[in-house]
């Protein structure tokens, strides 16, 4: 019955909600110089409190209506991928109307867009309809994969999929100047245009001299989960099982521990990322297996005089390997001007990268299963690799779930064989 649905989502929901606000990923860090800190930052600050009370009051509805569970698995097709498509039509829609304020032959750009904000309007309208029903498909599609890879607990899920498509806050990322390590995470408002960035960012380096960086999110683990728009399917499907493992991990060791230290940021992040691309494509695999995406397409080279490919994970590693040795011999003045000629670089060869400092080694250093910005890390080929050993998913995340540290870690690889002992 409706009632005990809801009842039981809602003691579920009230546990994680308690659990979640004092030890989720991704939550704000309070260290020194909080005072300063927060004095830079204003009301810039995301409420996490009143996104929760709001999202947990329209899954609460989702689940007492319970439209999803009447539906055929056609139908739930149908659903998702014209959600999909709305949202696809919005971005179109808006970057028209950006374009009209910019074109100088339209003479009236206000008059022009009518139409098309008439348009956006009726979209928006047809995805607020949408959006509970194929959050609620997408969940269970995702709730049923992982109950197959023998994460249930008498059937259940502990704790349920729980995702909500939402505009997510940036991320303030400090770290220190003189060596990479992430000090504080602050979560901001959605939004946040790039000249309030670099002001803040700059702020913070000027009087507080730190390497500061806000970056953009794909997902939140919180409960529910916070999941960017997009029209990915398998980034969706990816991401929404990526803030599950947290909130599964959160229940453990290695989640419980997630801001302990740095390796520990690294260490769950590199273990989400392998568990959100895994089951994110059995998803596909088994609902979607028509949009899964070709891989791509290995081109040989054609002869001696063919340019060479710009391989951006071998140019963002090795350049982090340079800046891990000038500043381990004190050198930051120098590493710093050498992150921004390196930064010019990529940029010219198509990556348009804003800032290249420390903090975004420390931010995106964390994301350790693809090489690149972690450099000469062994964490995330270690957590691979110890992926590549387990029998299944679930072998992988049990063995890692006890992880405390990163001499933890190495342990585990020894002992299923991801690396050689002494």
């Amino acid at each position: 019955m409706w009632w005990k649905r809801l009842a039981v989502f809602s003691k579920i929901a009230g546990l994680m909600l308690l659990f979640i606000l004092v030890v989720a990923p991704e939550w704000p860090v309070f260290a020194g110089e909080r005072h300063q800190l927060y004095q830079l930052i204003g009301r810039q600050e995301f409420d996490y409190v009143a996104w929760e009370l709001a999202a947990l009051f329209s899954k609460g509805e989702a689940e007492v209506a319970g439209g999803h569970l009447y539906l055929d698995e056609v139908t739930r097709r149908e659903i998702v991928l014209h959600y999909l498509h709305q949202v696809g039509e919005t971005w179109q829609i808006r970057q028209q109307i950006a374009r009209l304020f910019v074109d100088a032959a339209v003479t009236d750009p206000f008059a022009a867009a009518a139409p098309l904000e008439q348009q956006l309007d009726a979209i928006q309208s047809d995805l607020a309809r949408l959006q509970p029903l194929a959050e609620s498909i997408l969940q269970e599609q995702v709730a049923s994969i992982l109950l197959a890879e023998g994460f249930g607990v008498l059937g259940q899920l502990i704790p349920p999929v729980q995702a909500r498509i939402t505009p997510l806050p940036t991320l303030l990322v400090i770290s220190r100047r003189d060596r990479i390590e992430e000090l504080t995470r602050v979560s901001l408002t959605p939004g946040l245009e790039i000249p309030e960035r670099e002001r803040l960012e700059t702020a913070i380096f000027d009087q507080l001299d730190r390497s500061a960086l806000i970056v953009p999110l794909g997902g939140v683990g919180t409960y529910p989960s916070m999941i960017i728009e997009t029209t990915s399917l398998l980034y969706l499907t990816d991401v929404i099982a990526h803030e599950w493992a947290h909130n599964w991990l959160t229940l453990r060791p290695l989640g419980f521990n997630y801001n302990a230290s740095p390796a520990m940021r690294v260490i769950n992040e590199t273990v989400a990322s392998v568990f959100g691309e895994f089951i994110g494509l059995k998803v596909m695999e088994r609902y979607y297996p028509d949009l899964i995406p070709p891989p791509r397409p290995v081109t040989p080279p054609t002869g001696p005089t063919e340019p060479p490919t710009f391989d951006f994970r071998a140019e963002m590693a090795a350049t982090r390997i340079r800046v891990d040795e000038l500043l381990a011999d004190g050198r930051v003045e120098e590493a710093e001007a050498y992150m921004e000629e390196r930064r010019q670089f990529f940029v010219a060869n198509g990556y348009l990268i804003r800032k290249l400092n420390q903090a975004y080694f420390a931010f995106y250093g964390s994301y350790a299963d693809q090489p690149g910005a972690t450099g000469g890390d062994p964490t995330g080929p270690m957590v691979v690799a110890i992926f590549q050993q387990s029998s299944s998913i679930y072998q992988f995340m049990q063995v890692v779930a006890p992880v405390t540290s990163f001499a933890a870690l190495e342990a585990v690889a020894k002992t299923v064989g991801a690396v050689s002992g002494e």
